[in-house]
């Protein structure tokens, strides 16, 4: 009996002590020191967490905010565009999954637009990808021909994607910026932003893999010249060089200017990647489609890249671009071709904002092509005094404090510049123009009434 009560007792401690070792608690917090390194992120993407849309799209989403940020057009895509998108929604065919490297009538639209502009015959094929916007061929290419220690030049003040997107490759950013020779008394164009030659030419080396064009310039509306893109692609055939050209505001061109495709300059078709964008050329931005045209030997990489990601995009989308650009190819030089008439409908709105900015002491940069115009908000002398993050550029803080204080958004260009760039570029803001006149009105009605308090 005793030898009984004593083993008893000795269970039930030892019950006591392994139920205190394997309490839910105790095993909660083990099982999660334990996980929190499985939690940690990949290497690829340390330090690339943060992004100026997120932040800046949250701040404006408050009805009451007039909103110049984000390139969202307000103004109503073309009537047969979404006509066509009716239509191919009843068909059940055009519901399910497509070719994967683009959608056969859509491919066959493109090669027949852009064999337009260049000597040899596009094959829709092998020579044109279709992806989830141009966001995506940026992707595709950078992805799919940077490799670790590859150099890649990048031109500041830049779109945000090519950074972090070159980083997450393995690759190496080398940043130039464009500088600005303006003259007292003229206005500020975006053509009086231009690169130093000898600087450009200084940062080609045998690690230099590509150089990411943009043109028409996100934010600055820079139309490169023809003797501009010829240094360049000197540069590039010099150095066995890529090129990736980001042409998204193409047919978004004013008077006086012209756009040019340096894939078609001599020895640059074979290794250019040309990126368009659907929501550019027909103000669709939510239809999320864009392309890279190229030779075959660089655009199978860009399809390999596709098919173990996305592999497909939707085939409605597709089927109903492809049918508005037949609409627009067959009247390309018609007044009333889409890809025409919005540039002019643009340049109206472009120098509406250049007269609004002036209005109130303000020196914009009138851009040559796109939908944004930069200017020096530093003249403003706003009271930023109460923002909280004082470590932000000047141009963060401020339009931070616009939109609370003003209920009028945009977009810090600093958020387009390498860190040690963003002193060059935090007195700028850039405004979108791509809204209905009563958006802008709206803002016009707000940026006057600011200046009468001013004043």
């Amino acid at each position: 009996m005793f030898f009984a009560q004593r083993r008893l007792c000795s269970l039930g401690s030892r019950a006591k002590f392994l139920k205190m070792i394997y309490s839910p608690k105790i095993f909660r917090l083990s099982t999660s020191a334990r996980l929190s390194l499985k939690f940690k992120n990949a290497k690829r993407i340390k330090g690339l967490d943060s992004n100026v849309w997120i932040e800046f799209t949250k701040l404006a989403a408050d009805p009451s905010v007039v909103n110049l940020g984000q390139g969202l057009p307000d103004i109503s895509p073309p009537e047969y565009v979404k006509e066509e998108l009716s239509k191919v929604a009843a068909i059940d065919s055009l519901n399910q999954y497509t070719r994967g490297f683009g959608h056969p009538s859509l491919v066959k639209a493109l090669s027949c637009l852009y064999g337009k502009f260049y000597q040899n015959q596009i094959d829709p094929n092998k020579e044109v990808l279709v992806t989830v916007g141009a966001y995506g061929s940026l992707f595709n290419a950078i992805q799919g021909l940077i490799d670790e220690g590859d150099e890649v030049i990048v031109i500041v003040p830049f779109y945000d994607c090519y950074e972090p997107m070159v980083r997450m490759a393995g690759g190496t950013p080398v940043f130039i910026s464009l500088r600005s020779k303006h003259v007292d008394g003229k206005k500020w164009s975006s053509s009086d932003w231009t690169l130093d030659p000898e600087e450009l030419a200084s940062k080609f080396n045998s690690k230099t893999k590509a150089i990411i064009l943009n043109s028409p310039h996100n934010p600055l509306g820079k139309v490169y010249t023809k003797e501009e893109l010829q240094v360049i692609a000197d540069l590039c055939i010099k150095y066995d060089t890529l090129c990736i050209s980001d042409e998204v505001y193409e047919w978004l061109v004013y008077t006086g200017n012209e756009h040019l495709k340096i894939a078609t300059f001599p020895g640059m078709w074979e290794r250019t990647i040309t990126i368009g964008s659907a929501g550019k050329t027909f103000s669709v931005t939510g239809w999320k489609l864009g392309w890279s045209i190229g030779p075959n030997h660089l655009i199978k990489h860009l399809q390999t890249v596709q098919q173990n990601s996305i592999y497909t995009c939707a085939t409605p989308l597709q089927e109903a671009l492809a049918r508005a650009f037949w609409i627009d190819v067959k009247r390309m030089d018609d007044p009333e071709c889409y890809l025409n008439s919005l540039s002019k409908e643009l340049e109206v709105k472009r120098d509406w904002m250049v007269h609004l900015l002036e209005s109130v002491g303000l020196k914009p940069i009138v851009p040559d092509g796109g939908y944004f115009i930069i200017a020096d908000v530093s003249l403003l002398d706003a009271d930023l005094s109460d923002m909280k993050n004082s470590n932000e550029p000047y141009d963060y803080k401020f339009v931070k404090w616009m939109t609370k204080n003003k209920k009028l958004s945009a977009i810090p260009v600093s958020a387009f510049c390498n860190k040690e760039t963003k002193l060059q570029f935090e007195k700028f803001v850039r405004f979108c123009f791509i809204k209905k006149d009563s958006t802008l009105d709206a803002a016009e009605e707000i940026i006057k009434a600011w200046s009468r308090q001013t004043s």
